[in-house]
């Protein structure tokens, strides 16, 4: 359908699609994989081609919303403008977004249906109440991808949080498309101005039980975990391999790479663009020698490496010692696009 003539021309967008026939190299189909984030198919992305911003992650829906382009450009909207509405508490009285006002806020898709979100519901429950209790202001808006009704109120039942009426699937598909929700579950964590604190919610909530580090801003550097490898798949990741088997020993290794990956995440920040490189250290434990096995990584240690899961490749610095000029150079030099990758 056309646009609208009086909309024609004001933005220029791309449209991204998870499937390039016209692109003859596959490094070039993975760059931009890992770029947009893409983990599933279909999955349409609108870009701004002026200023290569993305516009909306979520255009699939856009395209079952908004089939005319009237909302065209489909830019991203004020957290507090797409929620606006009713919110209900599960005692079936409802509230307005004011309640939200001056809160640290969570964005929890989840559904009945979904046996990892239930598993973190529960934990969730937990941390939420913790929260509560030190007296910060924290609240979470739950965001249902149930098949009905029925187990909506199930669900909900167990929450002690807000949520979106299941009947406004309206409402609940715009803050889909306003976070690019790809999968469940998903939490989505916001500061008491509405902007976005981290999309990894859920890995936070499950590494922090006790909740001292809330309200979770990004940590330059992870310890690699059972609960945080997921994020190993989500595109680009610097993993230095150090000889370490207690968490405590790790420290000396986060603190030689954690400037080297500030300055990577400013720099960014400041472009208002995703970082391209998650940084990793990794000890000697079951989950590292899981993941030396899956990318036929050799055993030495300390070994510097950058994994790239969804183009299965891997870059590797097997050298005798890892010091912050050879950690910047790797990393510069993989952004340059100066390395070659060797399979996984």
């Amino acid at each position: 359908t056309p646009l609208p003539s009086r909309r024609r021309g004001q933005y220029r967008c791309l449209i991204l699609t998870a499937y390039f026939p016209f692109l003859s190299s596959l490094s070039v189909q993975m760059k931009l994989w890992n770029k947009y984030k893409v983990t599933s198919i279909p999955s349409l992305v609108f870009v701004d081609a002026a200023t290569g911003k993305v516009v909306c992650r979520n255009g699939l829906l856009v395209v079952r919303d908004d089939p005319k382009g009237l909302e065209f450009p489909w830019g991203p909207k004020p957290f507090a403008e797409v929620v606006a509405g009713p919110l209900l508490r599960n005692n079936r009285q409802t509230t307005d977004i004011s309640s939200l006002e001056g809160h640290y806020v969570g964005v929890y898709f989840s559904a009945h249906w979904c046996p990892p979100c239930r598993s973190l519901t529960r934990v969730l429950v937990e941390s939420y109440r913790t929260v509560k209790e030190s007296g910060q202001k924290f609240e979470i808006v739950f965001v249902s991808a149930d098949r009905s009704e029925e187990s909506f109120q199930q669900y909900f039942s167990e929450m002690p949080w807000l949520a979106v009426p299941y009947s406004d699937e309206a409402r609940r598909s715009r803050l889909n498309r306003l976070f690019g929700i790809q999968g469940i579950p998903t939490l989505i964590l916001l500061d008491t101005e509405g902007h976005m604190i981290t999309r990894q919610g859920r890995v936070e909530v499950l590494n922090d039980p006790e909740c001292r580090l809330f309200p979770w801003h990004p940590r330059p550097v992870l310890e690699l975990s059972e609960s945080n490898a997921v994020q190993l798949h989500e595109g680009p990741c610097l993993v230095l391999f150090v000889d370490a088997e207690e968490e405590g020993e790790l420290e000396p290794a986060k603190e030689l790479i954690q400037p080297i990956a500030e300055k990577i995440m400013a720099k960014y920040k400041a472009k208002e663009e995703e970082t391209p490189l998650l940084f990793f250290v990794a000890g000697e434990d079951d989950m590292s020698d899981s993941l030396r096995d899956y990318t036929n990584l050799p055993e030495a240690a300390p070994l510097l490496t950058i994994l790239d899961m969804s183009a299965r490749a891997k870059y590797v610095k097997d050298v005798e010692e890892i010091t912050p000029t050879v950690v910047e150079t790797f990393v510069q030099d993989f952004l340059a696009e100066k390395l070659k990758p060797e399979p996984i």
